[in-house]
């Protein structure tokens, strides 16, 4: 298959994420669905360069390679699992970003109502017991706790993980985590008030 211009999307915001500094240089995935066809990046490239020519097919139901010539993400499988837990995600996004992963090893939480855009993004934040990345106990584990519900997820000391409805969507997502998590940081140093339920209920009415 072609798919040009959704190939196209998850290359870009792949290496959105690396100009963001949410990635390392081969760190991270971003994948897509597309009908019965899942884009992911492919393992061992450069995130901040990568082209649709670089980007691997996957069939969601058998998890078959549809372009073995590209290597697939280690995480492929999460990736995969996700999709069929979750038919209203259209995107998926797995990196690691510095503040997200002092939380994921941590055990306090991100705290999504100090504003109001993380509190609509994200609602609140799901913690993932470990599982050794690349595994396929890692890839059941996340793909279970998406089935619950959420869109924002920390997966214990090893990074975070956001889905959307769109590339872009579970891109933000991912980008507004990270926000969310320095400033939930920073308020150990500054005083602050997040806020309340009743206005929480409103925003969340929004959604």
């Amino acid at each position: 298959m072609q798919m040009k211009d959704e190939k196209e999307q998850v290359a870009l915001f792949m290496g959105r994420s690396y100009e963001r500094g949410l990635t390392t240089s081969t760190g991270g995935n971003f994948s897509m669905r597309v009908g019965s066809v899942m884009l992911i990046t492919p393992s061992g490239l450069d995130k901040s360069s990568l082209k649709a020519e670089d980007i691997a097919e996957v069939d969601i139901e058998t998890g078959k390679n549809l372009t073995p010539d590209k290597k697939l993400s280690i995480e492929t499988e999460m990736h995969r699992l996700t999709y069929k837990k979750r038919p209203d995600c259209i995107s998926v996004m797995h990196s690691h970003p510095t503040f997200c992963c002092l939380y994921s090893a941590s055990n306090e939480s991100i705290d999504t109502t100090l504003i109001a855009e993380s509190w609509y993004l994200l609602d609140r934040v799901v913690k993932i017991p470990y599982a050794l990345m690349g595994t396929k106990e890692l890839a059941e584990r996340v793909s279970d706790y998406a089935g619950r519900g959420g869109n924002a997820f920390l997966l214990e000391n090893h990074g975070a993980l956001c889905i959307g409805k769109s590339p872009l969507n579970a891109f933000d997502r991912l980008e507004c985590l990270e926000q969310a998590a320095k400033l939930s940081a920073l308020s150990h140093l500054v005083k602050t008030d997040g806020i309340g339920e009743k206005e929480r209920n409103r925003i969340a009415d929004m959604r």
